[in-house]
């Protein structure tokens, strides 16, 4: 069935759209004070925050912001968050979240356009009503609620390598997103993998740009930020706080300590990221690397020191890639088990509620009841506690071990080859 020419699949996600509209409003209503969609934005405060301490002269790494905040990000990215800083905070924030949802959209194109779908009047509509459907995934109305800028990074990375591997630039992107955030990093030892030696050198360069920049113009918070913030991992955060989903983050809330052992973290996270990479690999040579981009995009989450919900937007391509497998695999029993697969991951990284009916201190003030979403503090106090305080991370290894049996021990050979499974013409 063609996504792009199928009316009957429109008027579906059209009516999964608007059944997404009711449970969001259902989960938290949109109107809700604080908790609603669009009423806190209190990450974008912050960069904003960072960029006017930088106007005004102040110490980007040693100063305050909001009061009680740390900047986090690298200084190449003040150049990026100084508009925003200029404008009224009602502005910024109807813009930033405006400017998220386009890029959802894109994100949506882009990767139905790179797994061979054309760009009909059709598709473009059902990537409106799939970005109103993602926003029930905790990654994503997370990233709107704080106002989180890794939606625009994901964009940047994936216009970037789902490129021809004949574009001289291929990598720069990547490497300009790295350089804001350091996580993009892993693309490079992922290109390295599957040889395209250009790209990798590439992103590299434009990651070292990024620095060298960084130092000219703002020259003391470089340095503050290469040679101590950097290292820092604390900074932003106790990893023992819920909601980090990192390995790290897994050791110390599992574990229930604010120090969890750095050699186990260190081994845990190579044997993530071999089995990450390793399955992106196998991915890229069967032809999706929709899909391998996703898994490399996962691993790097997974393997940081602080990883919170809303950097796993990178469920959201993964989301995409197996939307045109339920379309596009000639075998019933594939398309079941990939579809099976798809509601079992959506349904986990729903934003599920956890209300709290009482007062609590939350990041920067008192508030009154709390609306905590995530299936990650669902499980506080239960047995069950060991599944929920990690889901994106179960949706990594899950999803790279499928690809390793499927693609790497030939199950399934009687599927038709790469291109006819990707959509590739």
């Amino acid at each position: 069935m063609k996504l792009e020419r199928s009316t009957p699949l429109l008027v579906v996600f059209g009516v999964l759209a608007a059944l997404a509209m009711w449970a969001q409003h259902a989960i938290i209503p949109l109107t809700q004070p604080h908790w609603g969609l669009f009423d806190y934005q209190f990450d974008l405060d912050v960069y904003r925050a960072g960029a006017q301490a930088v106007l005004d002269g102040d110490d980007l790494y040693r100063v305050k912001l909001l009061g009680q905040m740390d900047f986090t990000y690298a200084p190449i990215s003040i150049p990026f968050f100084i508009p925003m800083a200029l404008l009224s905070t009602g502005l910024a924030h109807v813009l930033w979240s405006a400017g998220v949802l386009v890029a959802l959209y894109g994100v949506i194109v882009l990767g139905f356009r790179s797994l061979g779908h054309r760009a009909t009047w059709r598709l473009h509509l059902i990537a409106v009503f799939l970005v109103v459907i993602s926003l029930l995934l905790e990654p994503i109305r997370t990233t709107i609620w704080f106002g989180q800028i890794n939606v625009f990074l994901m964009l940047a990375i994936l216009w970037d390598l789902l490129r021809g591997e004949d574009s001289r630039l291929r990598g720069a992107a990547t490497g300009l997103a790295a350089g804001i955030k350091l996580t993009p990093l892993l693309f490079a030892v992922y290109l390295l993998a599957i040889r395209q030696w250009r790209a990798s050198a590439t992103l590299v360069g434009a990651f070292a740009a990024t620095i060298a920049v960084g130092f000219a113009i703002m020259p003391r918070a470089s340095w503050d930020y290469w040679t101590d913030t950097l290292f820092d991992s604390d900074r932003v955060a106790s990893p023992q706080t819920a909601g980090n989903q990192s390995i790290r983050g897994a050791l110390a809330n599992l574990g229930h300590t604010d120090h969890p052992s750095t050699l186990a973290w260190l081994a845990l996270s190579a044997v993530v990221a071999l089995l990450g990479l390793g399955a992106a690999v196998l991915a890229h040579r069967h032809g999706s690397e929709l899909l391998a981009l996703s898994l490399v995009g996962m691993t790097s989450c997974a393997v940081s020191p602080v990883s919170w919900g809303h950097h796993w937007v990178w469920l959201l391509p993964l989301l995409i890639v197996a939307i045109h497998l339920v379309l596009t695999l000639p075998s019933v029993l594939g398309r079941g088990l990939v579809g099976a697969a798809m509601i079992g991951g959506f349904a986990i990284s729903v934003a599920w509620r956890h209300h709290l009916a009482h007062p609590i201190w939350y990041v920067n003030r008192a508030v009154d009841e709390a609306y905590l979403t995530g299936m990650f503090f669902k499980g506080v106090g239960h047995w069950y506690r060991f599944f929920t305080v990690q889901p994106y991370n179960v949706i990594l290894v899950v999803t790279a071990v499928a690809v390793i049996v499927v693609y790497g021990f030939g199950v399934g050979r009687s599927t038709p080859p790469a291109d006819a499974v990707t959509g590739r013409r």
